[in-house]
This record gives structure tokens, sequence and C-alpha cells, in this order.
């Protein structure tokens, strides 16, 4: 779980529920970064009030800093602050998921066609 996640508003007022929603989906995304990037992951959100007529709107952005000074960043428009953040999760499954393959080095496909050549 990432415990570093700071939380703003613009135009919007940050409530408990919202607060325990963004922990409970955010705050799961460790389980997709490297182990060695887990543990200082600083997770910021801000929630900005785009128009004040009859259809609110709602930006909701996200950025993560990651160790070796990575960032990782999503933004996304909506009209419910809830679902905004499911889209934003979604975004950012997939960056991390990117950083990670950039991260970690993976074997060479060549060395497993050596384990089934028959030498002589």
């Amino acid at each position: 779980m990432i415990e570093k996640i700071e939380m703003s508003g613009k135009g919007y007022k940050i409530d408990e529920p919202f607060k325990k929603y963004v922990q409970k989906r955010l705050g799961k995304l460790d389980r997709y970064l490297p182990r060695g990037a887990k543990k200082d992951v600083i997770m910021k959100v801000t929630v900005a009030e785009i128009s004040k007529s009859k259809n609110d709107k709602y930006e909701i952005a996200v950025t993560m800093e990651t160790t070796g000074g990575k960032v990782i960043a999503a933004k996304d428009e909506c009209s419910n602050v809830f679902a905004g953040v499911d889209l934003v999760e979604a975004k950012l499954t997939g960056q991390i998921r990117r950083y990670k393959l950039e991260v970690q080095p993976h074997r060479q496909k060549k060395s497993l066609k050596n384990l089934f050549i028959r030498r002589k």
C-alpha cells in the first residue's frame, strides 16, 4: 500500500469518503512497481473543478514520484469524481507496467534457445 498520498483540491473540498476511496484504489498500485521502488513512492492527487454550471466537470490529476527521479503522471476529466479516480487508475496501471519493463532487465530469447540445442 502506498503510504504517502497527498491530496489537494482546487474549487473542490476533499471529504473523508473521497480520501478513503483514493487510498483504496490508488494505494494498491504499488503491487505493479518493482520491489526496490515500492518504499519511496510519493503520490500527489489534485482535483480541480472545471465548470461551475449545471454540468459540473472535474479534472483529476495524479503524479507518482518514484526512486531515481522518474515521474509517472495521468489526468482525466469526468463529471463524477469517483469515476475519474477509476479512469486515472487504469491509465497509471499501464504506465507503471511500462516503467517496470524499463527498469527490470529481462532474459534474452537466445539463452532459452541454447538450452534445447543439442551439442555434439
